[in-house]
């Protein structure tokens, strides 16, 4: 049985929308030079068709090497409800994903099991902001390989 609810590590939604603006916009204007890792961590823009828009949308995230490709979390700061990159994906699961300076074209495919597993605690050695998101929602917190198409 689950605990009370971590609270004060949930981002604002309006915040989380005006940062992740700035941040895709310096990392396009840049070519990928600058907005491309933080800590030490790679950071991508990945670029999904819209659910139900049918518009692309790019969100910076979190990419960590699995097998052949990447691997993002769907995290949302810990919201109760997953991104909207992430129902894209779900749509419509071809995407591409910019690391850098380098645009790949990849498949989304969402992990399970052992697999999740293994991803999820990698990702969370990496950044540990991940375990406080798991922490103050009830959902459980997908992952997703994107896999060079």
């Amino acid at each position: 049985m689950a605990g009370p609810k971590e609270k004060g590590t949930k981002i604002p939604k309006g915040l989380g929308k005006f940062v992740v603006s700035i941040h895709r916009g310096v990392y396009r204007l840049s070519g990928g030079r600058i907005g491309s890792s933080a800590r030490g961590i790679t950071i991508a823009l990945l670029s999904t068709v819209g659910a139900k828009s049918g518009k692309k949308r790019t969100m910076p995230l979190t990419a960590l090497e699995h097998k052949a490709g990447w691997a993002v979390i769907a995290s949302f700061a810990g919201h109760d409800e997953h991104p909207g990159w992430y129902h894209n994906l779900i749509a419509r699961p071809e995407a591409t994903l910019q690391i850098g300076s380098t645009v790949h074209s990849v498949r989304a495919r969402v992990l399970e099991g052992t697999e999740r597993t293994e991803v999820w605690d990698r990702a969370v050695e990496v950044n540990d902001d991940y375990a406080k998101y798991q922490r103050v929602t009830d959902r459980i917190i997908p992952v997703v390989a994107l896999e060079p198409s």
